[in-house]
């Protein structure tokens, strides 16, 4: 069981005051908040090491670039990658998506398929919809009814043998976790790749993509008490070296002429112009400290206060949570009849509460819930139950002045 006590003193911005009322920070799907070991080893870097990487061999240079390596080390072994060379550094999640979609492009053609699913983020979603729009491939979405993965409308999708299948890891709407075991096994044997976004997911405990036998994982540095800015595409070494690099400079090149150019192997051949190398070193800090606490640890009392969140917004009869999954992670969406999602994040924001409200790049999703905004709670593993009390109570002022004020 991890000490939330001992752990809240690594965030210093926790113990902020919102006029009167203490900070409750449940934005966590968003953006996480940094521990202060990672602002440390960001800050000393820039004071002790900071120059270009891969560039120089003085000695600053060469400190940079062995840090800068180091991080790649920490997230392949974070991820049980087979090799640093299947892990490239993005700029976050979408960056990482699209980086495979404009580097399979030419692979797709007229009369194949693509495959995502009713519950991806629009980054998910758009660039693989495009993909399909530019080449005349069809576009497929698997139905997520009551933020519930269809198996069945899967398995018929892939009797057209798709190019690819792309599907979150966890719902950042429901918080619905996909059952990508069986989702990736079924795609193997009907001959798709599959791209997991794991930019919810990553948090919530153990990821081993060997085990998960994915082609390409991504997710995001400040989804995971990482700074912003920088990312993770993963992916198998030879599907990686498929990919036609869709940005050309500085770093990627081995040689350059006239008449023609060549790019350098993995995972430089993917990492034009010089990589937030800076990032990378706090990423690779803040995966360290999570590894200290333990991530199956961390998953399970998350999964704990998502649990009792639901439990305590149920006892609210103004509040329709969204979505009845068969297994919920990190997130809670609801919505409230006659008032609107952006006027109750106003009111709870004075009372020191901070939540999310809009679509949450996810409208398919909404439209299938029946909603166009919806205001949703996201934990972490520095939140503790009381808070959550305490946001309940919010919760339910807010409702009640909003209602008098329609009514009035």
């Amino acid at each position: 069981m991890i000490n939330v006590q001992e752990i809240r003193k690594d965030f210093p911005i926790l113990s902020s005051k919102v006029g009167a009322a203490d900070l409750i920070y449940l934005d966590n799907a968003a953006t996480t908040q940094m521990p202060e070991c990672v602002i440390q080893r960001i800050k000393r870097h820039y004071l002790e090491d900071n120059a270009n990487v891969h560039r120089g061999i003085y000695g600053l240079s060469s400190r940079s670039t062995a840090a800068f390596e180091a991080a790649r080390e920490t997230v392949r072994a974070f991820l049980n990658a087979a090799s640093a060379e299947e892990i490239i550094f993005t700029s976050g999640t979408t960056d990482s998506i699209n980086m495979v979609a404009n580097g399979i492009k030419d692979q797709i053609k007229k009369g194949d398929c693509i495959v995502v699913t009713q519950l991806e983020h629009h980054s998910n979603f758009m660039p693989w919809q495009r993909v399909c729009q530019n080449t005349g491939a069809e576009f497929i979405i698997v139905g997520c009814p009551d933020g519930r993965f269809d198996m069945e409308e899967f398995q018929r999708a892939m009797s057209k043998k798709p190019k690819l299948v792309a599907a979150t890891q966890v719902s950042n709407l429901t918080g619905t976790v996909l059952p990508l075991d069986e989702i990736i096994s079924v795609a193997h044997n009907a001959g798709a790749q599959v791209l997991v976004d794991g930019a919810q997911g990553i948090r919530h405990g153990e990821t081993d993509v060997i085990a998960m036998d994915c082609e390409y994982y991504c997710f995001s540095g400040h989804k995971i008490m990482g700074p912003t800015g920088i990312g993770v595409l993963y992916g198998k070494k030879q599907c990686l070296e498929s990919l036609e690099p869709d940005r050309l400079g500085g770093g990627m090149v081995d040689i350059v002429t006239a008449e023609r150019s060549a790019y350098k192997s993995l995972p430089y051949r993917l990492e034009a112009g010089t990589p937030n190398y800076v990032g990378a070193i706090g990423l690779a800090a803040a995966l360290e400290y999570l590894k200290s606490i333990g991530m199956s640890e961390i998953g399970a009392y998350e999964k704990e206060l998502v649990q009792y969140a639901e439990y305590r917004l149920s006892e609210i009869p103004e509040i329709r949570i969204l979505g009845n999954p068969k297994e919920r992670r990190g997130v809670l969406s609801m919505v409230t009849d006659g008032i609107h999602p952006f006027d109750a994040t106003s009111i709870l924001d004075k009372m020191g509460v901070a939540v999310r409200s809009g679509n949450h790049c996810a409208q398919p999703a909404l439209k299938m819930l029946g909603a166009d905004k919806a205001l949703r709670v996201s934990p972490a593993f520095y939140n503790t139950k009381e808070e959550i009390d305490k946001a309940c109570e919010a919760f339910k002022k807010s409702i009640i002045y909003l209602l008098r004020q329609r009514c009035d």
